[in-house]
């Protein structure tokens, strides 16, 4: 079995490199960046001044959320060792930097009606971004009602998470652009933002290496939905359009049946097995406490109340797929991670999942 795994991964590993190294780009030429290693091909600019890699051998070996920094002055929060390579190089998954979209007419001739896909609704505006594209892309640099938004989808952790698309430089609060770095913890993407090139996690959306290490991202409500679910409801939605400038082949998924079996293809520190590893569960913090429902749990319900950290929560999901999380004291909603259990468990091994009575 150990063998089968590893033939299918380095199978996803050359495929994912493969295109993206040798890609062909219509919008715009590729430039060449050098580093003090390689030379990649990417679309973006890399800030050759900023960019780091930490020697590994400047680093403790114990760290547990607190801030470090190497002997050459690098910050990190997550031990470099751990930072495992996923196979491609930095930008070798590209962003979608400058996305066009069609309508709902449009692509309903592609996308399948059981297709899964990511759902916005941000000031009005109905966005879908489907899973056959992202699972290509990763990153997403989206503008919404004039606001910069970060689109982003592991295909490792079954995580689609919307944060606002700025960070808090010398104190002032900047738009900025995030790539893949090619990089993995506990199994999830590893971005970077091309301001300063820290390397920042998915889950959570925390920089965990470089110069804003410790700093979170503003998270943003959005789903992962059926397609058929969402377009009888929304039809004047924007969706992702396929024509993205890069040669993919979008409907066929490289993961394969990944999703629905238990193996992982990289470690990852903390492991839990109360429920399946790939079963996909919302996850929310409350005041540092952390809580998992399971999806399956949820549809079987149709509403789940419950008490996180003395805060009394209802957890919904309407016709369309939309997973709302809700403090009833204060009417506020609490937004939301869908991930794989596995997944959320790997970064919040004190979490709680909710038990059916």
């Amino acid at each position: 079995m150990k063998q089968n795994m590893f033939v299918i991964l380095l199978i996803l590993v050359l495929g994912l490199f493969i295109v993206g190294c040798n890609e062909t780009i219509v919008e715009e030429p590729v430039e060449p960046v050098e580093d003090s290693t390689e030379t990649i091909e990417t679309d973006s600019d890399i800030n050759e001044d900023v960019y780091v890699e930490v020697p590994v051998e400047e680093v403790s070996e114990d760290v547990d959320e607190e801030i470090m920094v190497t002997a050459s002055g690098v910050k990190y929060l997550v031990n470099p060792n751990k930072i495992l390579s996923g196979g491609p190089p930095m930008d070798g998954i590209p962003s979608l930097d400058n996305p066009k979209y069609v309508s709902l007419e449009e692509a309903d001739e592609w996308i399948e009606d059981n297709e899964l896909v990511l759902a916005i609704i941000y000031k009005g505006v109905k966005r879908v971004y489907p899973l056959q594209i992202l699972v290509w892309h990763e990153i997403v640099n989206d503008h919404i009602a004039g606001d910069p938004l970060l689109i982003t989808y592991c295909p490792l952790c079954g995580s689609g998470i919307a944060f606002e698309g700025k960070i808090d430089i010398n104190g002032e609060r900047k738009e900025v652009e995030f790539g893949t770095s090619g990089k993995l913890y506990n199994s999830n993407l590893v971005m970077y933002d091309r301001e300063t090139q820290s390397y920042w996690t998915q889950i959570d959306g925390k920089a965990i290496i470089g110069e804003l290490t410790g700093q979170e991202l503003v998270e943003v409500s959005i789903d992962t939905v059926v397609w058929r679910d969402w377009k009888k409801v929304h039809p004047d939605s924007e969706v992702l359009s396929q024509k993205t400038g890069h040669l993919r082949n979008y409907g066929k998924d490289p993961y394969g049946s990944y999703y629905e079996n238990s193996n992982l293809f990289f470690p990852v520190e903390n492991e839990d097995d109360r429920i399946h590893p790939k079963d996909v569960i919302f996850g929310v913090e409350v005041d540092g406490v952390y809580k998992a429902y399971r999806e399956d749990d949820l549809i079987a319900m149709g509403m789940i109340e419950d008490t996180v950290n003395g805060i009394t929560v209802k957890v919904e999901r309407d016709e369309a797929g939309i997973v709302t999380i809700m403090n009833v004291d204060t009417d506020k909603e609490i937004i939301k991670e869908r991930d794989f259990w596995f997944a959320w468990y790997a970064f919040h091994p004190e979490t709680g999942l909710y038990e059916v009575k």
